[in-house]
């Protein structure tokens, strides 16, 4: 058995995903699903997945913008309780 580092390089990747589920920050949750888009393109890019590296791409557009968006907001951001 080969070591395949592209096949381990997408287990990285979703490891990731499954990192970024246990934030409880928003802010953290954006960064850590930034880093896991860029790593996603990247595995999408080696294994010649153009449609999975467009999608994770403008995934990371999103996620860029909304973390621009929480550092540039002049208002506080409240936890509320749900019921």
């Amino acid at each position: 058995m080969s070591f395949n580092w592209v096949e381990w390089f997408g287990y990285l990747a979703s490891l990731v995903v499954l990192i970024s589920l246990i934030m409880i920050s928003i802010l953290k949750l954006r960064w850590i699903n930034l880093l896991r888009c860029i790593l996603f393109a990247t595995f999408a890019w080696l294994i010649d997945s153009l449609p999975t590296v467009f999608m994770n791409l403008g995934i990371a557009c999103i996620n860029l913008y909304f973390i621009y968006k929480i550092y540039n907001t002049k208002e506080d951001f409240k936890i509320l309780r749900a019921m």
